[in-house]
């Protein structure tokens, strides 16, 4: 679904990452891990953004600048933006059991917050790992422990938190499933180091964003799927790497 988006706040919060604050129609966002895929004036391609989170009307992305298409975005501080929303299979929150562990990796912690306000609403107690490459690449580690979950950080140069990738941290809960969000090397190191099932998103590049162009297609247990339309989320047990 079409729409325009008014820009309310955008403002860095960590080393190259943005949090955009946006004012429009939510109505077709509802699952945590969806994504808004947005217009920039000057680029043809939209840039996909996972949804952060979501207050009626007010929506929260969290983004990386990596290009020109995000730098540009970046310095964008008023108007309004077109974004296509309601895009991509998010995570299910009602396999998780009581005890769900969420880990993110740089710029795939955000959908994850928004899925910790859903989880704990269901009487649910996430805790939350974190993973970064440096003290001034962390953000939302105060945000996750404002909503009362133990947080914990890891650095790989153990600058700050545990010195380490994010599986260094996994002693450190007692977890009944695993919700994971990032890099494909670090998706790859938690299905093989955690030891429930869980919920896998993706990053992939995408074209259409909507599962017309198949560029994102990945060979699952169950046939091809395309990332943007039938991920970007997947269950541990169809996943083929």
């Amino acid at each position: 679904m079409k729409n325009m988006f008014k820009i309310l706040q955008n403002k860095k919060i960590a080393r190259d990452v943005y949090e955009l604050l946006l004012q429009g129609d939510t109505s077709k966002i509802d699952e945590a891990g969806s994504f808004v895929n947005i217009k920039i004036d000057g680029f043809q391609l939209r840039r996909p953004i996972s949804v952060c989170d979501l207050n009626g009307d007010k929506l929260t992305l969290v983004y990386k600048v990596f290009g020109k298409g995000t730098e540009a975005l970046s310095k964008m501080q008023e108007g309004e933006l077109d974004l296509l929303t309601g895009l991509g299979n998010g995570y299910k929150t009602g396999l998780s059991g009581n005890n769900p562990l969420l880990i993110g990796g740089g710029v795939g912690v955000p959908p994850l917050y928004y899925l910790a306000r859903l989880l704990i609403k269901e009487g649910k107690n996430p805790g939350v790992i974190l993973g970064f490459n440096a003290l001034d690449e962390i953000f939302y580690e105060k945000e996750f422990q404002a909503l009362g979950c133990k947080t914990v950080v890891t650095t790989v140069d153990g600058s700050y938190g545990i010195k380490g990738f994010v599986t260094d941290a996994l002693g450190e809960f007692d977890y009944s499933y695993v919700y994971t969000c990032g890099p494909g090397p670090m998706l790859k190191a938690v299905y093989d180091k955690t030891v429930t099932s869980g919920q896998y998103s993706f990053e992939e590049r995408m074209g259409c964003g909507f599962g017309v162009c198949m560029g994102c297609s990945v060979k699952t247990k169950n046939g091809f799927k395309r990332i943007c339309a039938d991920g970007p989320v997947l269950v541990k047990e169809e996943i083929i790497w």
